[in-house]
């Protein structure tokens, strides 16, 4: 029974990574084929069928990038660059460089600006997860909606936590959420953009600090995604912890 899940799942994403491969490689066929039987003497024409094209490859590198990143986290390669930071900092950062799609949704961003807890983690991989995470709530939520980020002080751990109004999440489909290319509504979220990879690369990546990333979510009121990280450590702690750290 082991064997024959491992095989359907095998297919499955087999599947899934040449349908999402196709979609841009089609995409740019097309463009070109239409330049090439005349597109290219109209000006017009072969400009916006160029920057087309550079969309869709631009979309394919997202892609291959993404499963390249992700293999390698998979074969025990990834190297964590670990140190103090604020997280409220790097959320307020992610928040910035989110505003104008969350804008275009009329969706409100929010931190706790009056807490500076500090980690001990990557900070551009947790970055990653942010984005990552933040991002989905805005490409999936409902316009006039909200997405908070918030952290808690868990003993030697702090909690973050990226809660959105959306639609919310069946429960049938929350234990595969972080499977590769895993989509609810595929036709629909595949014009959204992304590489379907987002939220497994999140849980890669917390899990590479020994932590994990768990979801729970109800139809109708919303969705929130959480994880812990390592509290700030002092010069000693960081450097037991260098010695012995364990990357999976």
């Amino acid at each position: 029974e082991k064997l024959e899940e491992q095989e359907k799942y095998r297919r499955e994403f087999l599947g899934n990574l040449a349908h999402e491969l196709k979609t841009p490689v089609f995409s740019i066929q097309g463009y070109i084929l239409t330049l090439l039987d005349g597109g290219l003497e109209d000006e017009k024409v072969n400009r916006e069928f160029l920057e087309r094209a550079s969309i869709a490859t631009d979309r394919m590198v997202t892609l291959l990038e993404d499963l390249d990143g992700i293999t390698r986290m998979e074969s025990n390669i990834l190297k964590l660059d670990m140190k103090n930071f604020s997280i409220g900092d790097l959320s307020k950062e992610v928040i910035d460089s989110l505003e104008i799609k969350a804008t275009e949704k009329n969706i409100t961003l929010t931190y706790p600006k009056d807490k500076n807890l500090e980690v001990y983690a990557d900070r551009s991989k947790i970055a990653q997860v942010l984005t990552n995470l933040v991002e989905n709530s805005i490409t999936y939520g409902n316009e006039n909606g909200a997405t908070n980020i918030r952290f808690f002080q868990m003993n030697d751990l702090i909690l973050v936590e990226v809660a959105d109004n959306g639609p919310g999440i069946q429960h049938k489909y929350l234990n595969r959420l972080f499977e590769r290319f895993f989509r609810i509504e595929k036709s629909r979220t595949r014009n959204e953009g992304g590489s379907g990879l987002g939220l497994s690369i999140a849980k890669h990546i917390i899990e590479s600090h020994n932590q994990s990333l768990t979801v729970r979510s109800t139809v109708g009121m919303g969705s929130t995604f959480a994880f812990t990280l390592d509290s700030a450590k002092t010069e000693n702690e960081m450097m037991v912890t260098s010695r012995g750290v364990k990357i999976h």
